[in-house]
């Protein structure tokens, strides 16, 4: 059977690296080591096989920049992008387009689309105006149109059914994978990455995520403000994540602990560097109000250390019962989760090694096999 032709937006991996970058990352690897697709990555003005490991010098700032000047920058940026997809991909006679992020171009073909979540919808507030009104606008049309989706979890899938009636035949759910750079380490092997950021392996407690509201990082600082003095002042919150939106209180927040020397906040950490802090890590706090899946989750379990998590939307089927499930809102719980693991060295200890073995369940080969049997169904060459 000749290889399928595919075309797959990868403008999310020109800027810094979230979520969705890692997906389309991941995936268009384990794909491309398949050897069942010839891939085509549309870079947002041009084409290449090549998937880039690390955001394009200057992007960000450029980003930031067309915001302030430009009115509306978003619609025509799609416009714009539009046209370069179009064009290109008339000389690629691809079968098949797959838009790992929501929003597809147009395409005179079968579409694949990933849906990772519905948070723009169901909890706007969360989310910068412009962002959700072209998820409301272009969505659900999206979702209508595409010959299959695909989902990062079960919880996702019966939310789109249920949200926007879609039949649940057409969902496909594809469990994310965890990348084999997030593995246990020893004191040695993290000992550059720590001492560039000053600090001490097995002595901090670690949060991942995005200065956004649905991150909940706010109260992952209010329930470790409330730990013993003797904890804070030898076991800082160590936060990894870039400025988001709406995040002003928070940032105020972590202004008056790392005053203290309480609280760290490290902004983006570059990809080569996060499996470092991760494993060097006591904990994960994750305290997220909603997560299409929750990737951290899986990549701290991986990488040897206890988790406490959020017992909401998808992030019970991540963690199992493995990870401490506590109410996001529930900042007594999530401190006593805390204390839990500070105190209980055996528990720590039993719940990181079944993490390790849990995620070894999620790989993205098995994500790219399951993705693969959709691509073939959508060409019509399934079983």
């Amino acid at each position: 059977m000749k290889p399928i032709r595919l075309a797959m937006n990868a403008w999310s991996l020109v800027s810094t690296h979230t979520g969705i970058a890692s997906y389309t990352r991941n995936l268009a690897l384990a794909l491309q080591r398949s050897g069942e697709v010839e891939i085509n990555l549309f870079y947002g003005v041009n084409w290449s096989a090549e998937v880039r490991s690390a955001p394009l010098p200057g992007m960000d700032p450029l980003k930031v920049l067309v915001k302030k000047l430009i009115p509306k920058p978003y619609a025509l940026m799609r416009f714009l992008q539009q046209q370069r997809f179009s064009a290109g991909i008339r000389g690629l006679h691809c079968d098949l387009y797959h838009e790992p992020s929501f929003l597809p171009f147009r395409f005179d073909g079968p579409t694949v689309v990933t849906v990772h979540d519905l948070s723009p919808l169901l909890y706007p507030e969360t989310h910068p105006i412009m962002r959700v009104r072209e998820v409301m606008e272009r969505l659900p049309r999206a979702v209508r149109a595409a010959r299959a989706i695909l989902v990062d979890s079960e919880f996702i899938k019966n939310e789109l059914i249920q949200t926007l009636g879609v039949d649940p035949g057409r969902v496909t759910s594809t469990p994310l994978g965890v990348a084999p750079e997030y593995r246990p380490r020893t004191t040695v092997e993290t000992a550059q990455a720590l001492a560039a950021y000053d600090l001490a392996y097995g002595s901090y407690i670690f949060a991942v995520g995005t200065l956004e509201p649905r991150k909940n990082l706010i109260q992952a600082i209010n329930a470790y403000a409330g730990l013993p003095e003797s904890v804070r002042t030898t076991t800082p919150l160590v936060v990894a994540g870039m400025r988001g939106w709406l995040s002003a209180d928070l940032e105020a927040s972590i202004r008056q602990y790392e005053e203290r020397g309480e609280v760290r906040w490290l902004g983006y950490v570059p990809a080569e560097t996060l499996p470092m802090l991760y494993s060097g890590a006591s904990m994960l706090v994750y305290p997220s109000l909603y997560e299409g899946f929750g990737l951290p989750v899986l990549e701290a379990m991986a990488s040897g250390i206890p988790v406490i998590t959020s017992n909401r939307a998808s992030l019970p089927e991540v963690a199992g019962d493995v990870g401490i499930m506590v109410d996001p809102e529930d900042v007594d719980g999530l401190r006593a989760a805390m204390l839990q693991l500070i105190d209980d060295k055996d528990e720590a200890v039993r719940r990181s090694v079944r993490g390790i073995e849990r995620a070894r369940q999620f790989t993205w080969q098995a994500c790219a096999e399951k993705t693969l049997a959709v691509y073939r169904n959508a060409v019509g060459n399934g079983p």
